[in-house]
């Protein structure tokens, strides 16, 4: 296994960016305005190794996970997270604006039906009932919000420095990722 194939100026560079957004989680934020979900989304749509593709955001959440402690509803969060890189690699070759702001919106969205759709299933917080799943819903709106910032302020942040760098350094921008 040559690891120069493997590791091209392209996948350190998305590495490093995600290694460092994890890292963005452990200091003081407003809540819910976190780089999670862009991570994701960024390194589905930039890491073309199918294995790097989910290793590379999800062990950084991991990481970060293992600082800032676990939940009960870790399972569903890493689903959501998973979903959110398939959605990224679906952006794979149409990287633009538009998708970067759509992945964001619908990243968030993913995150949101998932994790509180778990809350209401697996917790006593809610009534089992399509009431009850509403309610559920109803009560993470006020999170939502800082969500879809987040995730859009990061994944702007993160495929816009990235679209520069490769301006300047057009190594970084090979497709063997």
């Amino acid at each position: 296994m040559d690891l120069k194939k493997i590791f091209t100026p392209k996948v350190l560079v998305v590495t490093g960016i995600i290694l460092f957004a994890a890292l963005m989680r452990l200091v003081p934020h407003y809540p819910n305005f976190t780089p999670i979900a862009a991570i994701a989304l960024f390194g589905g749509a930039h890491i073309g190794r199918k294995w790097l593709v989910f290793f590379v955001p999800l062990f950084a959440l991991f990481i970060s996970d293992l600082i800032i402690g676990f939940h009960g509803f870790m399972v569903p969060v890493y689903i959501s997270f998973a979903l959110v890189v398939l959605l990224g690699n679906l952006m794979r070759n149409n990287v633009k604006i538009a998708t970067v702001l759509g992945g964001a919106m619908a990243s968030s969205v993913i995150f949101f039906l998932i994790t509180n759709f778990a809350v209401w299933a697996g917790s006593p917080y809610y009534p089992q009932t399509f009431s009850g799943l509403m309610q559920s819903y109803t009560m993470a709106i006020p999170f939502f919000h800082s969500s879809l910032l987040g995730d859009l302020f990061y994944s702007s942040v993160f495929f816009g420095g990235f679209y520069l760098l490769q301006q300047k350094y057009p190594a970084i921008a090979v497709i063997k990722s």
